[in-house]
């Protein structure tokens, strides 16, 4: 069995609402499920846009079938593995690999003041190179796509590793209070701190934030001691420290009338 083999065993198995966001660069589908619970709120989640950090594909498949369980309220969707190329490549070739399968970073290649990130760089390779421009990848416009598709009122992007909660993006004012407000609630239930990304652009949070001016988290999962890539072992023990965040953020949806 492989990562994607696994993916989509899972996809074909879940019983719920489900189809294929887009396609990657070399045509493997990009595939979604999704929760339906109540119209509102709508949450997207996406894991594993970084080749090497797969195991938060098999998270994904834990978190949609736990919140498909409770009788909590919102729809998520959930993509688990946003980069299936680079995953493949993570997993036979290049086990420190991040990229797409055309050597694109596809967390810095958003439109969201793009190549300013202090670890920008401008050839391809196994991470950080930005792209010819904003959305140059069929993953990065998939999910951009995608993302005007279901109108999320929040996104959530799980990364590995760190255990360690991102959430600023140059928002100010009400919009700042509120996106505080929520990473930490996100940080109480976690147990994971906030942090500073630093000087840091492109992302598919950033663009959330910038752009769409919805709340949008990356989640570092998985202790840092941990050696990438992260064993799938390590999937269950993370989902513990996680399985209460999507109940956690529609229910303050309700409570706030909204975000």
């Amino acid at each position: 069995m492989s990562v994607l083999s696994d993916t989509e065993y899972f996809y074909k198995s879940f019983g719920g609402d489900k189809g294929v966001s887009g396609y990657s660069e070399d045509g493997r589908p990009i595939y979604f499920v999704a929760v339906k619970k109540t119209a509102r709120p709508v949450i997207l989640a996406q894991y594993a846009m970084h080749a090497r950090e797969y195991v938060t594909a098999y998270l994904a498949a834990l978190m949609a079938e736990d919140f498909a369980k409770r009788g909590v309220r919102g729809t998520v969707y959930f993509l688990p593995a946003v980069n299936p190329d680079g995953i493949e490549i993570a997993e036979n070739v290049n086990p420190l690999y991040k990229a797409n399968g055309r050597g694109v970073d596809l967390n810095v290649n958003f439109d969201a003041r793009w190549g300013t990130g202090a670890k920008n760089v401008k050839t391809p390779g196994a991470e950080n190179y930005i792209g010819e421009r904003p959305f140059s990848e069929s993953e990065s416009r998939a999910l951009r796509d995608f993302t005007f598709k279901t109108n999320p009122d929040m996104t959530l992007s799980y990364h590995s590793k760190g255990e360690v909660i991102y959430w600023e993006f140059f928002q100010q004012g009400e919009r700042r209070k509120r996106d505080l407000k929520i990473a930490k609630k996100v940080s109480q239930v976690t147990g994971y701190p906030l942090g500073d990304a630093g000087i840091s652009a492109g992302g598919y949070k950033d663009w959330c934030v910038e752009k769409l001016h919805i709340p949008a988290l990356t989640l570092e999962v998985g202790e840092d001691y941990l050696a990438h890539p992260i064993s799938p072992r390590q999937a269950g023990k993370i989902f513990e420290k996680n399985r209460n965040v999507l109940s956690a953020v529609t229910e303050m949806f309700f409570e706030g009338g909204g975000f």
